[in-house]
């Protein structure tokens, strides 16, 4: 006898500026450790291409804010760990699910293997037969751009990595979020670094290219958001053994999302020093 298919909320609030998605994930998780919202899986886009970096991470050491200001780029601090990621042509998902959910193991590296699934069959929908990453556990540490090492359990082909991915848990809560490009713009990824040299900038550079991989590059094909969004939709479904229903935002919602964005994802204090002016529940 089968198990019965749970029912998620979906949640696609398209293309949005770089706070504002990052304060409507923060927003899911806070609502949904309050139980105002179920288990929810989310699709988004970006305005325009946006960095993204890792809660711990000291953007003064790697950051290269001059490129920023060049290529007219967001810039945001997310609530996950990991490494700097550049959004630009892409589809970004984001789970939050209760942390003592039957389908959500206790460890981070279980957790990821779970949710991966439906990153998996979203993959095998498009063609793309991926594979899990099982790196060396003994590795040097992780670089500061994402993409360039995989970690456990994100998808590879051909040993290149299709897929960044990074969660927190919060309040009994777990939120994911990944990023799964359609293109890279290499050029401008690396103008966001900084580099002692542009003889080692054009050497990582180099390197990049042979570590990660897109959709549009194994297919041979140009992908859109709508492309990837049934796709994957679809693959989260199977992945997971849900079922989902469409779910919107309402205005007193969407205040508080703005609000988040305004007082915390905007602010250089949260960006650049991670420091949180706002007492928001998390």
């Amino acid at each position: 006898m089968s198990e019965r298919k749970e029912t998620w909320l979906f949640l696609d609030t398209g293309h949005l500026d770089a706070a504002t998605n990052m304060a409507v994930d923060e927003a899911l998780l806070h609502w949904h450790s309050k139980q105002e919202i179920g288990p929810t899986l989310r699709f988004y886009g970006w305005k325009k291409p946006s960095l993204t970096v890792g809660h711990f991470q000291n953007v003064h050491k790697t950051i290269d804010f001059n490129g920023l200001e060049k290529h007219e780029c967001d810039f945001v601090r997310r609530l996950t760990g990991g490494s700097a990621v550049l959004h630009d042509d892409e589809l970004t998902y984001s789970i939050v699910v209760s942390e003592s959910h039957p389908k959500i193991p206790k460890t981070v590296n279980q957790a990821y293997f779970v949710i991966a699934q439906g990153i998996l069959f979203g993959y095998r929908n498009l063609g793309i037969h991926a594979t899990f990453a099982l790196p060396d556990m003994h590795a040097k540490e992780r670089s500061a751009v994402c993409f360039e090492t995989p970690a456990i359990y994100e998808l590879v082909v051909d040993g290149k990595k299709l897929s960044g991915n990074a969660q927190t848990r919060k309040n009994g809560v777990l939120l994911q979020h990944g990023s799964i490009p359609m293109s890279f713009n290499v050029d401008m990824l690396f103008d966001l670094f900084k580099f002692s040299s542009e003889r080692a900038r054009e050497k990582q550079k180099a390197k990049f290219k042979e570590k990660a991989v897109s959709i549009n590059d194994i297919t041979g094909k140009k992908h859109t958001y709508a492309m990837l969004k049934d796709a994957f939709l679809k693959g989260f479904e199977k992945g997971l053994n849900i079922e989902t229903k469409p779910f919107s935002l309402s205005k007193e919602q969407w205040d508080y999302v703005h609000y988040l964005a305004e007082t915390k994802y905007r602010s250089k204090a949260w960006n650049e020093e991670r420091k949180s002016v706002l007492r928001s529940g998390l």
